[in-house]
């Protein structure tokens, strides 16, 4: 992928209509990219894409997908680009299901698998010949993948596991397949109330740097990756904690 080549690609973002992906789709449309946002919620992003192209001029599209839906996923391939240069993986989310005993257990470890699995490898397996040599695969997992966190961590270690496969596969065709791993964000719909002020300061503390991370800092690692600069790196975790968890 030549520098020239960095710019005006077609790139789609999965979850981009909050968070971490609206930030992410935001850096690429910002440098001149194309840049198709998918998700679920219709609103969220047209909502989204409109404030991008009213405010700022920026060429970004809204795809309505639910992306762990195989018959969903094939009826939507006709309205995502016929070349996909750079694929961000950032759908997910934690299934909140509460139940007691085996079915409890159950409706959470599946929920989450479909949630933070099935939403990146259906679309990627299923787009994988609409990437061209230079192509980029980059998908966000968390430092619960690293540390332990039950069927949520479980579920994108999962995708640790995937990506090493899925780098294997498309490194020959000088596609590069990466995970960012990030530690707590805040500025995002995941934790809710949760994160008070309170909360905050105690997680701002087991970092190094002295603060959590902001939706900018992990869409930054995503758009390094995705640059001709990073075209040697493939089949790695980039952990984006601040020092929270240190790399091994």
């Amino acid at each position: 992928m030549s520098q020239n080549a960095s710019v005006g690609r077609h790139v789609v973002v999965t979850g981009g209509g909050t968070g971490i992906g609206r930030s992410v789709a935001t850096l690429f449309a910002e440098a001149g990219d194309h840049v198709t946002i998918v998700g679920r919620r219709r609103e969220v992003l047209r909502a989204t894409a409109d404030d991008l192209r009213s405010h700022h001029g920026y060429d970004v599209t809204p795809v309505v997908c639910d992306l762990a839906d195989p018959d969903d996923v094939e009826a939507t391939l006709a309205r995502l680009p016929r070349r996909i240069d750079v694929l961000v993986n950032n759908a997910g989310s934690r299934e909140l299901a509460i139940g007691a005993g085996p079915h409890g257990v159950l409706a959470r470890w599946r929920g989450d698998f479909e949630r933070n699995v099935l939403t990146a490898v259906l679309v990627t397996e299923s787009v994988r010949d609409r990437l061209p040599e230079g192509g980029r695969v980059i998908t966000v997992t968390s430092v619960a993948a690293l540390r332990g966190g039950g069927s949520y961590g479980a579920s994108k270690a999962a995708l640790h596991a995937w990506n090493h496969s899925l780098a294997a596969q498309l490194g020959p065709r000088g596609v590069t397949c990466n995970i960012v791993a990030p530690g707590t964000v805040a500025g995002t719909e995941f934790f809710g109330a949760r994160l008070d002020a309170a909360e905050l300061t105690r997680r701002a503390g087991r970092t190094l740097v002295g603060r959590v991370g902001r939706p900018e800092d992990v869409a930054s690692a995503v758009v390094f990756l995705a640059s001709p600069g990073a075209g040697f790196i493939t089949g790695e975790i980039l952990q984006c904690n601040g020092g929270e968890l240190l790399g091994r």
